[in-house]
């Protein structure tokens, strides 16, 4: 059934391959501050706790983040089963994305060439060798984002205001520092209704993609991500995350920071999160599906989209979509992870081979 699900002796070859990988470069010290942790929480001894995170890497690909994130000593075998875990998440990359591939969506000068189609806005990179181009772009756009050319999380992006400098010119000498590993983009106006939430930073959903080989693409699941106190969204850069209905484009859980906070309304201007019912969704999926044809070698893909007055738009995709945050405890109290999902399209592609 392809390589996330080949058996051997009762293993998946993937996980016994993410299992080497991970005794190889583990951080012991770190583990062991994981299982001392979940001894003071669960009163079980560390050895035990060793001894089912070890056999939680063998069964399931999960390592001690995992185990500790999702809370596994709480589940069953078969509640276990139902996660997709770092090394189950590494063979679907593995499976879907060609590596040759994937630097297209890396680079966001290749990224925003190739799916031009799907950004609406304005943008340009800086290059040390397209002065004007650059010098025309300064003069259009009094506010702007500067984005490094590789990059994730949000890490090294810069909102950037003309009047701040003396002069265009002072503003390109800063900027032509960075090439040509930076573009600049036109910044984005969200749509209202998802501004009302909180206006501070552009609010996106990541949309994750799978597109099978016989070109069938599938929406596997969606997360919206809030800003809160930062320009940036970014779970890992202080934003929030709240589970979504893929199908209706409506948020159907509270907001979680990396605090652990939960917040039904958004902290900052008390609109509610949890009920939202996102505009133009059937026009948003589309454009992935859309999107996910461009490049057929990379067929797993997690979109960032904003919503716009005029519509979604790509902020940006990303060929290695984390497995994290689609299936904390918090957001799972029937504690059945997000891998059947996977498993149904899986069925769904072996039996369109027939």
């Amino acid at each position: 059934m392809g390589l996330l699900y080949e058996k051997c002796e009762g293993r998946t070859v993937a996980n016994v391959k993410y299992l080497f990988q991970r005794v190889m470069n583990m951080n012991y010290k770190a583990m062991w501050e994981k299982i001392s942790s979940i001894h003071k929480k669960t009163g079980r001894s560390r050895l035990a706790i060793f001894r089912d995170m070890k056999d939680c890497a063998v069964k399931y690909g999960a390592g001690y983040m995992d185990y500790d994130l999702f809370e596994m000593y709480n589940l069953t075998l078969e509640q276990r089963d139902t996660y997709l875990t770092r090394g189950r998440n590494n063979a679907l990359v593995v499976k879907y994305n060609d590596k040759a591939y994937t630097g297209q969506f890396d680079d966001k000068v290749q990224f925003n060439t190739l799916f031009g189609k799907y950004l609406h806005r304005d943008w340009v990179p800086v290059t040390g060798d397209n002065r004007d181009q650059v010098m025309a772009f300064l003069a259009a756009h009094e506010v702007f984002m500067a984005k490094p050319s590789q990059g994730s999380c949000g890490w090294g992006i810069e909102k950037i205001r003309r009047t701040e400098y003396p002069s265009l010119d002072a503003l390109y000498d800063y900027l032509v520092q960075r090439a040509p590993k930076l573009e600049l983009e036109e910044v984005l106006e969200q749509h209202p209704q998802v501004s009302a939430i909180y206006p501070g930073s552009i609010n996106t959903v990541r949309m994750v993609t799978i597109r099978g080989k016989h070109g069938k693409v599938y929406l596997v699941t969606a997360m919206f991500r809030i800003g809160n106190g930062k320009f940036v969204d970014n779970f890992n850069s202080g934003g929030m995350v709240a589970p979504m209905d893929p199908e209706r484009g409506v948020v159907i859980d509270r907001a979680l920071d990396k605090a652990k906070n939960l917040y039904e309304n958004h902290p900052a201007t008390g609109t509610p999160i949890k009920g939202f019912q996102f505009p133009d969704w059937d026009k948003a999926v589309a454009m992935v599906s859309e999107a996910a044809q461009v490049i057929p070698q990379v067929g797993y893909v997690g979109w960032d989209v904003c919503f716009t007055p005029n519509g979604p738009c790509l902020v940006e995709g990303n060929p290695f979509p984390g497995h994290d945050i689609y299936q904390l405890p918090v957001h799972t109290p029937d504690k059945i992870g997000i891998m059947p999902r996977f498993r149904e399209i899986e069925a769904q592609e072996q039996q369109a081979k027939r």
